[in-house]
């Protein structure tokens, strides 16, 4: 089973990911509020996975997302953001991130995007 981390500064967005997730297939081995939990929690789960919410305070899901990449090269890293904002998604990807999940998120769609992360 593979292991993600959920990272949202937003609890209902936390509980709806998890719950897509677990349905999914997915087993949820930690969740973060912010980019500083996130960053801990990577090193210290190392999941297959993570889902990033994009705007978070005290470390944003951008500046996070390059941290863990610095920290593990093959991390894998989905972005999770509110609108598509494209000059945001690009930092994102040039951060590091696999791809990217637009909110309101659709199951379906958030269980392709990780599997497909995880099969590259």
């Amino acid at each position: 089973m593979k292991k993600v981390l959920v990272v949202d500064d937003a609890s209902v967005v936390r509980l709806m990911m998890k719950k897509v997730l677990k349905e999914g297939g997915f087993e949820i081995v930690g969740e973060a509020t912010n980019g500083r939990e996130a960053i801990t929690q990577f090193k210290e789960l190392h999941p297959d996975i993570v889902t990033m919410d994009m705007v978070m305070p005290d470390a944003d899901g951008i500046q996070a997302t390059r941290e863990i990449v610095a920290f593990d090269k093959n991390a894998k890293v989905v972005m999770v953001s509110g609108i598509e904002q494209k000059e945001m998604l690009m930092k994102a990807i040039q951060a590091g991130a696999s791809s990217y999940i637009v909110k309101p998120f659709d199951a379906d769609r958030v269980i392709l995007t990780l599997n497909e992360v995880l099969e590259h």
